[in-house]
């Protein structure tokens, strides 16, 4: 896989870059701010861009913004987008066009390499990595006028399972079910939230955008 990075830390990014050339990667560049990594982008094109939200000049979103302008010039480049904290408006916008190649992740998850890179997987071949914090977080925040409130726990379980970015089959794996288990579950997810007359993959991301934003 060949990779970009901009991260400010100039310890977590050189832990970046040495990780992923341990594992067999190629990192192309590694910067401490988003503008260097658009500029490289205009002369060389990465697999997948890994970014963190808050970095130089302002520290508040121009990773952020960076990664939608990657998601929107370049939609073949797959984005993995690093928090400190959980803020599920960012994770909502890189979903709003696509649920596809991009990647949303706690720094603390970098330590569990195994996840990280998991992730980077998913984000290259096409499909999205939501942190499961992240997830968590917003379940336990959801209210009792929200529509998710009409979803039972296993149906809870599959669609936090599907915002992590899994396949019908991995959610089977991961919740101990069978595979049309998961397919009636998540028929009855679009049903109660009203997105049973929508066809295709953008019915799942839809799903994950009201979750999100729940």
């Amino acid at each position: 896989m060949r990779l970009m990075i901009a991260e400010d830390s100039t310890l977590l990014r050189e832990g970046l870059v040495r990780l992923l050339i341990e594992e067999g990667h190629e990192v192309l560049a590694a910067f401490g701010d988003a503008e260097a990594v658009l500029a490289e982008m205009t002369m060389r094109r990465p697999d997948v861009v890994v970014l963190d939200i808050r970095m130089p000049p302002t520290h508040t979103d121009e990773g952020l913004r960076a990664a939608l302008e990657v998601r929107e010039r370049w939609p073949e480049v797959g984005v993995l987008v690093l928090s400190q904290h959980i803020e599920r408006n960012y994770a909502a916008q890189l979903l709003a066009s696509s649920a596809e190649r991009v990647g949303y992740l706690l720094k603390d998850r970098v330590a569990q390499v195994e996840e990280f890179l998991d992730a980077l997987e998913r984000v290259q071949a096409g499909g999205a990595a939501i942190d499961p914090e992240v997830v968590r977080q917003l379940v336990i925040r959801t209210t009792h006028g929200d529509p998710l409130s009409r979803l039972t726990p296993r149906e809870r379980s599959v669609l936090e399972a599907l915002a992590q970015g899994h396949t019908n089959t991995a959610i089977a794996q991961k919740l101990h079910i069978s595979l049309s288990s998961v397919e009636k579950n998540l028929n009855a997810i679009f049903d109660k939230l009203d997105l049973s007359h929508t066809t295709g993959y953008s019915r799942r991301m839809l799903a994950v955008l009201r979750y999100l934003e729940s």
